[in-house]
């Protein structure tokens, strides 16, 4: 089981249009936010179950050489976390399936409307390739089981926009052992989050892996700040902490040096276990 980190920048991607590179260290070039479990469920069957479906999806995928998408777990409705699903019509061709869609009611509709072409392809002009998916509407706090894995849609507050985080572990012991004996599960993830409401932290204990938000030092109106994010991973208490979403201004080797040793800076590309 493996845990990669597909990009882990701002809405804009570091660099931005028009900006210098920051430093020559590639962890410091970001695209946008996602990532993706990669794992063998207990029928012995490959999976791959993404977190958002970005503008950056293609080239995440080909860096990481993803052949399949079983299905996509989307936090929210922002455009730098839904403008990739058009991608998926090649995992379509690969897997000669449809792909499942995991969203809220306000993602759900938003996929929707701005893909009709996906969802009423009927009404299209002419046939064209198009994706083919299965939408299924989440409600929060409600667990749904996939290939072994009980998933939890949590609710996270993004500014004043209500998104989901997701906290993923086995659906029974023993499932995957690798997992329960020094691996990633239960894992949450946590992005574009600028607070926790209570009835989230109880599902944020006994973590060994946290992903979560942390823009920049500054403050931000709808994302925790660095300081706010190191907060939340204490009072989470998680056996390692991964942040993401960040800013040109979070260079990653002046960062992390500062950083308590269970709580890194994640970079596009890292997988976990290391």
């Amino acid at each position: 089981m493996r845990f990669r980190f597909l990009g882990t920048g701002t809405s804009a991607g570091v660099p931005s249009i028009g900006m210098d590179p920051v430093s020559d260290d590639p962890r410091d070039v970001r695209l946008r936010t996602a990532a993706a479990l990669e794992f063998t469920d207990p029928t012995g069957q490959e999976r791959v179950l993404l977190f958002d479906a970005g503008p950056d999806l293609r080239q995440q995928a080909l860096a990481a050489g993803l052949k399949r998408c079983d299905g996509i777990l989307f936090t929210h409705n922002h455009v730098d976390h839904t403008f990739g699903l058009d991608e998926v019509r090649r995992f379509n061709v690969l897997m000669d399936r449809p792909i499942d869609l995991y969203a809220d009611d306000r993602t759900a509709d938003h996929l929707r409307r701005v893909y009709q072409h996906i969802f009423e392809s009927r009404q299209n002009v002419q046939k064209s390739f198009v994706a083919s998916v299965i939408l299924h509407r989440l409600d929060v706090g409600r667990p749904l089981e996939l290939f072994g894995l009980k998933v939890t849609p949590l609710r996270l507050l993004h500014g004043k926009l209500p998104i989901l985080g997701f906290r993923l572990e086995p659906s029974s012991p023993g499932l995957f052992r690798s997992a329960e004996a020094g691996g990633i599960l239960p894992l949450a993830y946590c992005t574009d989050t600028s607070a926790i409401p209570p009835e989230t932290w109880p599902h944020l204990q006994g973590l060994r892996v946290l992903v979560l938000d942390a823009l920049r030092r500054r403050h931000h109106p709808t994302h925790f700040t660095l300081d706010q994010a190191l907060d939340a991973a204490e009072r989470i208490g998680a056996d390692r902490t991964y942040f993401v979403h960040m800013n040109h201004e979070m260079v990653h080797a002046e960062v992390e040096s500062d950083l308590p040793d269970s709580v890194r800076l994640a970079y596009d590309g890292l997988v976990l276990p290391q």
